[in-house]
C-alpha cells in the first residue's frame, strides 16, 4: 500500500466520481440535469496544477493566449 499526499489523493478521488458519474449518464433512467451540474462542478475542481504528468489533463495556460 503506498501512501498518497493530500493533494493526489483528492485528484484520485475526484476523477474516480466523475467516472462513476460517467457511468450513471448511460443508463436509460438517468438525470441528465443532475449529471450535467454535478458534473460541471467536479470537472471545475480537479486540481490542474498538481496533476502528475501524463494524467491525462490539459497543461496550464502559460498566459501568451494560445491554445
Amino acid at each position: 500500500m503506498s501512501v498518497m499526499c493530500w493533494r493526489c489523493e483528492d485528484l484520485n478521488r475526484t476523477v474516480l466520481m466523475l467516472g462513476d458519474l460517467c457511468l450513471y449518464a448511460e443508463h436509460p433512467a438517468a438525470d441528465q440535469h443532475f449529471t450535467d451540474i454535478v458534473g460541471a462542478g467536479l470537472a471545475l475542481s480537479l486540481p490542474v496544477d498538481i496533476a502528475p504528468p501524463g494524467y491525462g489533463l490539459p497543461p496550464l495556460d502559460d498566459g501568451d493566449g494560445e491554445c
